[in-house]
């Protein structure tokens, strides 16, 4: 089955061709990342009006680099939400209209779904269940509990800031720059990860929520103590902080992974491509012969061929007027 999918949630506009739910043919992202570094962070306004201009040479070059025609479509797919609902209007009109212009059925996708189907993008073989999903984004910070592609579970998310939500608030703040989660990794490269205690908020409690608030604030707290921030400084609050992050990350996950007997551990988002989350899971599932999946690193910011993959995976098509952007959509 060959599917067409579109994402445009955020600031990034994308097209992709995906067969059988692995294998892409082509997958085009087109983002307005620079416009919103001048700001330090996305205006939505600013991301819907580019994805508007975007949208159809995206698409173009999407079939093109595929080698298909709309003939050779079996379905199109498209994320419904979560977003900005400016963003968001931009695809599913898009795709509402292209389905009904083809005559293809046409699957609407939960965004923070096509990060958990990214790990089955480009990979021989399929990820093990049961299994336990991490999706670690910018807006998003929760675990998933799969035993099939249509048995799951929420098991618990944040309750205030995402973990690349306080990334890109902390990198802000130590003037680091947007987005925030390579911004931070780069500066803690040489950094002293014990030269701050930060706060891990809720590792030690027997549940799967998240919470990040705390932790940038005391993060500002003490570093608005100090005198003068020299790059060493900057450094070792910022090794300190990802650290912080992390910890908490790998002892959620791996805490669901025991309880639940998983066969494997997948995580995708943005924040999946953080090197020291990935060691650390590595090593930790390791120890306790857990496999652990992370997206490839093309796969792990907004695409649309996790989208197209989802999709494949979970077939429900849906009438073109019942379909609608929703913003606040959740697991």
């Amino acid at each position: 089955m060959v599917i067409l999918g579109i994402e445009t949630s955020c600031d990034e506009t994308s097209a992709a061709v995906v067969e059988d739910g692995q294998k892409v043919l082509s997958n085009i992202v087109s983002s307005s990342l620079s416009l919103h570094q001048k700001t330090g962070g996305i205006i939505p306004e600013t991301a819907a009006r580019e994805q508007i201009k975007a949208i159809i040479p995206v698409l173009e070059t999407a079939l093109s680099q595929s080698f298909k025609k709309p003939k050779d479509l079996d379905a199109l797919a498209v994320t419904i939400g979560p977003g900005l609902i400016g963003s968001l209007l931009v695809g599913v009109e898009t795709a509402k209209t292209l389905a009904l212009v083809w005559n293809k059925p046409i699957v609407p996708i939960n965004h923070l779904w096509g990060h958990i189907y990214a790990n089955w993008l480009s990979n021989s073989q399929s990820p093990k269940f049961p299994l336990i999903s991490l999706v670690v984004s910018g807006g998003h910070t929760d675990l998933m509990l799969m035993n099939s592609h249509t048995k799951h579970k929420w098991l618990g998310g944040t309750f205030d800031d995402a973990a690349g939500e306080a990334f890109d608030k902390i990198a802000r703040f130590l003037g680091l720059g947007y987005p925030g989660g390579p911004a931070i990794e780069k500066a803690s490269k040489g950094g002293d990860s014990k030269a701050f205690d930060f706060p891990r908020p809720l590792i030690d409690a027997k549940n799967y929520d998240f919470s990040f608030s705390g932790l940038k604030t005391a993060v500002v707290n003490i570093a608005k103590k100090e005198k003068t921030l020299t790059q060493i400084s900057i450094s070792n609050f910022a090794v300190s902080f990802q650290q912080a992050i992390v910890d908490v990350l790998v002892k959620k996950t791996i805490q669901a992974a025991e309880k639940f007997q998983a066969k494997e551990i997948v995580v995708g988002g943005g924040v999946a491509a953080n090197v020291s989350l990935r060691d650390k899971l590595k090593a930790t599932s390791n120890k306790l012969r857990i496999n652990v999946r992370f997206a490839p690193l093309e796969y792990c910011g907004d695409n649309a061929a996790m989208i197209a993959s989802a999709a494949y995976f979970n077939f429900k098509p849906k009438p073109i007027s019942v379909i609608q952007a929703n913003p606040s959509l959740h697991f």
